[in-house]
């Protein structure tokens, strides 16, 4: 039996405080598939360590079986330095205090930083190039002295990740329908993923412009083959982010649902020795930049007027604001409209919002000429 559970102890920035990442493995050492998992990297996204904690069991049990067929490398809270991140009795997860960055922004660029290693290396032996590649950022990793906590924590998740054939980070949404973030290339490949999952939508960008985690093992590859015209580079690893639901959807039912979804996609693609029943198809992917971000011209209070996974149309009332500040005032309500036509993925669970807030992801099938090539993300 390989399943074990490991502990990486990160030194603390501040004299005497230290932090302990938990993390398992399950599955032959030697398996030719390699698979990472991770969740809660905005440590106040918990419906991913729910299905991962459900998810465990029954690898664990697959693996005493005999029945794995993959590495599993399983990080059910990925960022514990984001799990101690409270102020004023609120859970701040999604960002480093210290510096203000979102913990899932600005992920290293990596083939600039290996182009120099495996530069007149390649050859015509695709997955020779690709054991080169991760060879040279496993030794870019290795030669890192971080400084600060995040910046060794990170380094621990790549070094898990760089070398895997899929990587699936689980997040969730505020209020939201179930979706994946994935590179367009990877599509439809990870079709079955989505099918198994049960998404409303899955959005397409090859660089959405924060630098996310799901994004650099793709850019790697892309950008090899960009720059070594000719020669045979392996798109080689399939990578996501999966956004299940809103913040508030954990529970166990919802936990179960989602890690039977998990173990029937690796049952489906022969990773664990299971037999599964066929998956509803989900909607084929769209690109990301087809979906509206829409945002509140104002502070007010809004009353949607729309439910998650509604249609609407380009003009169509999505929420209506009420300002804040004066009797006459308050009892206007200026209207927001949809710029697109599409469904609602997305709603804000505080109804009390500022100016250029984000109140709403509306996933269309047109690309918006405001959307193209800039910065995709909501913040």
């Amino acid at each position: 039996m390989s399943f074990q559970q490991h502990t990486v102890t990160l030194a603390g920035d501040s004299p005497g405080q230290t932090t302990v990442l938990y993390w398992y493995s399950a599955g032959p050492e030697n398996a030719p598939t390699k698979v990472h998992l991770q969740a809660a990297l905005h440590a106040d996204e918990q419906p991913g360590t729910m299905a991962l904690h459900h998810l465990l069991p029954r690898l664990r049990d697959a693996d005493a079986q005999g029945r794995l067929k993959a590495r599993f490398a399983i990080f059910p809270s990925v960022n514990p330095l984001g799990l101690s991140t409270r102020v004023l009795r609120r859970h701040i997860g999604r960002y480093d205090l210290e510096t203000g960055v979102n913990f899932n922004r600005r992920w290293p660029d990596l083939y600039p930083l290996v182009a120099k290693a495996v530069e007149g290396r390649f050859t015509q032996d695709g997955a020779a190039n690709m054991a080169l590649l991760r060879r040279a950022v496993g030794n870019w990793i290795a030669e890192q002295r971080p400084v600060t906590a995040n910046q060794t924590l990170r380094l621990k998740v790549l070094q898990s990740a760089h070398d895997a054939d899929i990587v699936l980070d689980l997040h969730c949404d505020d209020l939201s329908l179930k979706h994946i973030f994935t590179s367009p290339e990877l599509m439809p490949g990870l079709q079955d993923l989505a099918d198994r999952m049960g998404v409303a939508a899955t959005l397409t960008a090859e660089d959405s412009g924060g630098g996310s985690f799901d994004e650099v093992l793709p850019a790697l590859y892309r950008k090899a083959q960009a720059a070594n015209p000719g020669v045979p580079i392996p798109m080689a690893a399939e990578t996501a982010t999966l956004e299940y639901r809103g913040q508030a959807d954990v529970s166990d039912a919802l936990g179960i649902e989602d890690a039977n979804g998990l173990f029937d996609f690796f049952a489906g693609r022969g990773l664990i020795d299971a037999a599964v029943a066929p998956a509803k198809p989900a909607p084929s992917p769209t690109p990301f930049e087809a979906t509206e971000i829409l945002r509140a011209p104002s502070a007010g209070l809004l009353a949607y007027q729309v439910e998650l996974g509604e249609s609407v149309r380009a003009g169509q009332v999505v929420a209506e604001l009420i300002a804040m500040d004066g009797p006459e005032s308050f009892m206007a309500r200026q209207p927001i409209r949809s710029g697109t036509d599409g469904i609602i993925l997305s709603r804000a669970s505080a109804k009390y919002v500022v100016g250029g807030a984000s109140i709403a992801k509306i996933v269309g099938t047109t690309i918006l000429p405001a959307r193209a090539g800039g910065y995709l993300l909501e913040d």
